[in-house]
């Protein structure tokens, strides 16, 4: 009996869908996340149910949406807008246009399901085409995020360029995401460096090492340090910092902010002609960062379980200064306090922090410690899409079995 229902478990299928408040027009979509593997994207494929015998005459279109707010709407003034809405793909659903379309696995079943008044779309992101990224506004701050957000919007009309009605269409926000490549490599990022100082001899030199180049959402990052004391000073304590370096390309905007920080004194002081060796292990969660302004978050802020934003990957060939919307890029930063004279000493060695690579066995465990949190984030759920008040996101038996909702 085991047996059988975890068949079921396994080949039942999540869809996500969304009604217009008329009731006439439904789109479905497999998912809400989207993953760029670098050198290619997921392509958004979806289903619209439409009553045609409402549209008379009239058509429906699809649009593929993109929302860059880069400043406050609270600073907005004289009509000065700091935001950026764009149509980056658009299609006529129905009538059907291309007959021909190539339908993913996801469309064929929902089509096969949902009978004649189905209609597939399919978009794909340009290349380049930035990733979702919300910044964490202050408790004081009002209106929207700033951010980068994308949505598939759905709506009736006579033609692609009429305005829509609210009530004949229907917004799902969606996110696209980068995931680690498959293999993590072995290369392990370094940093030497050393400090003189002036009316005295000899240099401090501190050394740090990292175990990996990348690291997934919630793994612990182990930063070796090496201190060697060859000077008249002595190092009166260490801090050892995860950062999250934020730029906003629209405003040529570049801000840092501290996610995970752990200062110690144990070695210390370490006096002239000394030396230490010491591991920090930190873990930059997003949880741990609530208050702070300014954090970048990879999804929305309603989620329980968001991670910190994941370093912008390039496509090979690329320049990484090409990137465009929100970059985003990590480095542990050590500091050597040497006294009120001395100064500090400080380095930055630079890693990635991505989502585990689909199929991957950190991608399994990963998946499987987001499901041990779904009871308690389902309450968010259905206002994840939601301009409107109304509860129009479902889930198919994975989803009910999953919260023990009766059958």
């Amino acid at each position: 009996m085991l047996d059988c229902l975890s068949l079921i478990l396994v080949v039942a299928v999540k869809v996500f869908k969304k009604t217009t408040p008329n009731g006439k027009v439904t789109v479905y979509l497999g998912k809400r996340d989207f993953i760029d593997h670098v050198d290619y994207c997921d392509p958004i494929d979806g289903v619209v149910v439409v009553d045609t015998e409402y549209l008379k005459g009239r058509k429906v279109y699809s649009q593929l949406v993109t929302t860059y707010r880069f400043g406050r709407e609270e600073d907005e003034v004289m009509g000065v807008k700091f935001t950026k809405e764009m149509v980056i793909g658009q299609e006529q659903v129905v009538p059907m246009i291309n007959s021909k379309m190539e339908l993913t696995p996801v469309q064929e079943k929902l089509l096969k399901k949902l009978g004649p008044n189905a209609f597939p779309f399919t978009f794909n992101f340009p290349e380049m085409s930035p990733s979702s990224v919300t910044l964490q506004p202050a408790e004081e701050d009002q209106g929207k995020p700033m951010g980068v957000e994308y949505c598939v919007r759905t709506y009736v009309a006579e033609s692609e360029d009429q305005k829509s009605h609210k009530r004949s269409s229907v917004t799902l926000a969606i996110k696209k995401l980068q995931h680690a490549p498959a293999s993590r490599g072995r290369r392990l990022p370094s940093s030497l460096v050393s400090k003189g100082f002036t009316f005295s001899n000899g240099k401090i030199s501190l050394e740090v090492t990292l175990d990996k180049e990348i690291y997934y959402h919630g793994e612990k990052i182990a930063a070796n340090l090496i201190v060697s004391n060859n000077s008249r000073k002595s190092v009166r304590n260490i801090r050892c910092m995860v950062v999250q370096h934020v730029e906003i390309t629209m405003i040529n905007s570049q801000f840092s902010r501290h996610v995970a920080s752990l200062e110690s004194r144990e070695g210390c002081p370490v006096t002239p002609g000394a030396s230490l060796s010491k591991t920090f292990y930190l873990v930059p969660l997003a949880r741990s960062n609530k208050d702070i302004r300014g954090v970048a978050l990879d999804g929305h802020l309603k989620e329980d379980d968001v991670n910190l934003a994941s370093s912008t990957l390039v496509c090979e060939g690329k320049c990484p200064a090409d990137a465009i919307g929100i970059v985003v890029s990590y480095s542990v930063r050590v500091k050597l306090n040497c006294g009120t004279l001395g100064g500090e000493l400080v380095t930055d060695v630079p890693f990635k922090l991505l989502h585990p690579a689909e199929g991957s066995t950190e991608r399994q465990r990963f998946n499987a410690m987001k499901k041990m949190q779904s009871i308690e984030r389902h309450r968010y759920e259905n206002s994840l899409y939601a301009n409107e008040e109304e509860d129009n996101i479902v889930f198919e038996d994975f989803a009910r079995l999953r919260m023990n909702e009766p059958e």
